[in-house]
């Protein structure tokens, strides 16, 4: 990745005094830039507790798949932290029947965050899988040292997979070309580089291409106007911020050279969830005959779902819609539908972007092989071939 580029939004913090890998773990906590803040206000948030990494996930203080994800990793840990001390602070060893049923209460409390990013339930299913497979091979205190390396291992695997998924994407982008996106899929949404930014970021920073990126506002919460206009902007890549409703006549004006989106969940048959609003967009570059991309790591399937009519919409507070950042925009009374999320069909999608390559056409049975079998999309077309 090129030195130039700027942006951690998630990190483990350890005292100076943390000598041991033990003390890392105990004494440590998860460090959360707080998406809520920008783009004004360049704050962080300690995240010392369980409920305060719980509460930032629900808050929107960290958003995006990958990133709620590598958030609920280390939020495991953080919730274990509880059972090392004594009510006077004391240190002490917990038994491994305490631990173990810690571990179970701490990833059934994160998973109650959010319903519909599968990155969240991927990554505490894994970490407690790494636990119960040290079960009885290890002390308490070599599993908790063991847990906080693998999230750490999630987190670096996420920023690696992320420019692979850059590099792939960059493929997909010409010199001087114009490009959408909506929402926030970039390092604000992943352990780094992002997904969908990721093309962007890889094109002008490894490739040098000069692009004109235009983000939807992606209302009701702003995500693009907040946060895609400010990391792009920061990495130095020009961005033109346009309202939601726009993008059909930006793409009719010949502004648009393809669409970049990123996911919450994918299913089987390649639909995909994503921001409210992206089902629209989708739709639009349809009928304007320009590639629609969706960019995603393996993580973000669901390959238990047949289709993404079994997706999970998560519905917002409408006080969100009602009063967004403080204004009454509409009046009491009247109601209020908030969904977080829509779900794209595979028909309206050109391919979807993971770390083993581009799936176009997008078929279950290639879905199958790249991400169930975890083979590279080459691999599978010499082998069809």
């Amino acid at each position: 990745m090129s030195l130039t580029h700027k942006l951690h939004s998630l990190a483990w913090k350890v005292p100076s005094k943390a000598t041991t890998s033990i003390d890392a773990f105990v004494c440590g906590w998860l460090e959360m830039l707080d998406q809520t803040a920008l783009p004004t206000t360049l704050k962080t948030v300690d995240c010392r507790t369980i409920e305060t990494v719980w509460e930032g996930i629900k808050a929107l203080r960290v958003r995006g798949a990958p990133a709620i994800g590598i958030s609920a990793a280390y939020g495991v840990c953080v919730g274990l932290q509880t059972i090392f001390y004594d009510v006077d602070g004391t240190r002490r060893t917990p038994g491994e029947d305490e631990f173990f049923a810690r571990l179970d209460e701490a990833t059934e409390y994160l998973a109650t965050s959010r319903p519909t990013a599968v990155n969240l339930f991927w990554a505490l299913d894994r970490m407690k899988a790494k636990g119960e497979s040290l079960r009885g091979r290890m002390s308490v205190e070599e599993i908790a040292s063991a847990l906080l390396d693998e999230a750490k291992l999630i987190h670096e695997e996420d920023v690696a997979l992320c420019r692979k998924m850059g590099r792939y994407g960059a493929s997909l982008i010409k010199d001087g070309g114009g490009y959408l996106t909506h929402c926030n899929a970039g390092g604000l949404a992943t352990g780094e580089y992002g997904t969908a930014l990721a093309a962007f970021y890889w094109a002008s920073e490894e490739e040098g291409k000069k692009i004109r990126v235009y983000a939807d506002e992606t209302r009701p919460l702003l995500q693009g106007a907040r946060l895609t206009a400010w990391e792009l902007h920061e990495n130095g890549i020009d961005v033109t911020v346009i309202c939601d409703s726009m993008a059909a006549v930006v793409m009719l004006q010949g502004k648009i050279d393809a669409v970049f989106v990123g996911a919450d969940r994918i299913a089987s048959n390649g639909d995909t969830a994503n921001k409210i609003g992206t089902y629209m967009v989708a739709l639009c570059a349809k009928r304007h005959g320009i590639p629609f991309y969706v960019v995603a790591p393996r993580s973000t399937f669901d390959l238990s779902l047949e289709s993404g009519a079994q997706i999970p919409i998560e519905e917002r507070d409408p006080e969100e819609i009602r009063r967004g950042f403080g204004r009454q925009t509409a009046p009491d009374g009247v109601e209020i539908y908030n969904p977080a999320f829509d779900v794209t069909p595979s028909e309206l999608i050109t391919g979807i972007v993971t770390e083993n390559g581009v799936i176009s056409p997008i078929t279950p049975k290639m879905i199958a092989e790249v991400v169930g079998n975890n083979r590279t999309v080459d691999d599978v077309l010499k082998e069809q071939n």
